[in-house]
């Protein structure tokens, strides 16, 4: 979701690159296993410490392969790839975003995998997530873990307001904001100035940043401003948290809502983990999670995100083998379940939701959104560029400092610059 690389980027970017295996210098001592260095964007303390025992028991079952865990600050994961891969320093594998994917594959980073050990069965893949993996007829990553954002709620709180259900619209959950805040005394709801967190208004006006397949700017469309002034509006409304825009705006909402403090939020499965671990959810039970509200149009649409495993272009023979195998063990159904049940993320494979997974609390209730209201990615490498633009002026917008139309002209004159061929 960023592009450009700041000086201090990338002097981290190149030094962190020396430790990659990928390109000539592998390090692999003669005779002895192939050395992989696996990059993961992961959260460090949650999910990081459930794939490192995945390598143990993958290494264990291939004496061949040794694998070298590097965890990757995500904000910092992209621009760090980029340059590596530029230099012939990156690692032989990286868990990328699904919206990295196809761009890098059309900078030439990525390796194909059709027809290799890392995309076996691929019939047991969700369709729409083996789709987001391609680029120009080619998969260039294997799914790992999927994700879409949902309505989070806290079932107490709303109970006191006098609800025993989620809203379902965004003016319902005006209400039961403003009930929140009278009978609770907390807020009802908080708004994240994010252009992430924004894609469910688009799509609830019946549009998005761009329609990619009439290779058309649609950010600052009638629907589009409509859904902006629907955010404008619902921050105005009683009960609902005053905008935050500090650099620790994320981190403020989440230990919000994990201490009852807020009512309802919009976020995604990787937070599972966290919020039961929260003091208002110590009964997992009290964690109620639907689909977003739906927008004037009647209809509810939120992006399906997640994680692809990709192979690094630039990797010997050798090194590529290794890795393609890797990721096919990381990847499969059974892998996948048992991370699952570790880390409450959502497997890409149906064979993955055993019945031990959809017993996971949270776990089937983002299925059910990723299977109702959620919508892939389009088939553009420049999509996940285009949330830095809309997210710098979406929170002018919403702070008061420019008008809706405006702020989303000025949006739209930004993509036209990276989206050439756009109208």
């Amino acid at each position: 979701m960023r592009r450009g690389i700041a000086a201090t980027a990338l002097v981290a970017a190149l030094a962190l690159a020396a430790t990659a295996c990928g390109g000539d210098d592998s390090g692999d001592e003669a005779g002895g296993p192939v050395t992989l260095t696996w990059w993961d964007t992961s959260n460090a303390t949650n999910e990081a410490p459930t794939y490192k025992a995945m390598i143990a028991e993958f290494e264990k079952a291939n004496t061949d392969i040794k694998v070298k865990y590097v965890n990757v600050p995500f904000d910092q994961a992209q621009n760090k790839f980029q340059t590596a891969a530029g230099s012939k320093g990156a690692p032989d594998i990286v868990r990328a975003e699904v919206g990295w994917t196809a761009a890098w594959a059309k900078s030439q980073f990525l390796a194909p995998l059709d027809g290799t050990d890392a995309l076996k069965n691929t019939e047991d893949i969700t369709p729409s997530l083996l789709k987001q993996a391609q680029y120009e007829g080619k998969t260039y990553g294997a799914p790992f873990v999927t994700d879409s954002l949902g309505l989070m709620w806290n079932k107490e709180i709303l109970k006191k307001a006098g609800y025993d259900k989620a809203p379902a619209t965004w003016d319902e959950v005006k209400a039961v904001a403003k009930a929140v805040k009278e009978k609770a005394k907390v807020d009802g709801f908080t708004l994240r100035a994010d252009a992430y967190f924004e894609l469910p208004f688009l799509f609830g006006e019946g549009t998005d940043m761009v329609d990619a397949e009439a290779k058309k700017i649609t950010v600052n469309s009638p629907e589009a401003v409509k859904a902006v002034d629907a955010s404008k509006d619902l921050l105005k409304a009683p009960g609902v948290s005053k905008l935050d825009v500090t650099a620790d705006s994320y981190a403020h909402m989440m230990d919000a809502f994990n201490t009852g403090k807020v009512a309802m939020i919009l976020q995604g499965p990787w937070e599972l983990t966290n919020i039961y671990k929260g003091a208002a959810f110590k009964d997992k039970a009290n964690l109620g999670i639907s689909g977003v509200p739906a927008g004037a149009t009647g209809k509810a649409g939120a992006p399906t995100g997640g994680h692809n495993l990709s192979v690094y272009a630039g990797s010997d023979k050798a090194h590529q083998a290794a890795a393609q195998k890797f990721v096919g063990f990381m990847t499969s159904g059974e892998t996948q379940a048992k991370i699952a049940l570790k880390n409450g993320t959502l497997p890409t494979r149906t064979s993955a939701y055993t019945a031990e997974v959809k017993a996971t609390p949270g776990i089937t209730e983002f299925q059910a959104i990723l299977a109702g209201s959620a919508r892939p990615r389009p088939e553009l490498p420049e999509y996940s560029s285009l949330f830095a633009d809309l997210g710098t002026n979406l929170t002018a917008i919403l702070q008061g400092k420019v008008s809706t139309q405006k702020g989303l002209d000025t949006t739209a004159e930004s993509y036209k610059k990276l989206l050439k061929d756009f109208s």
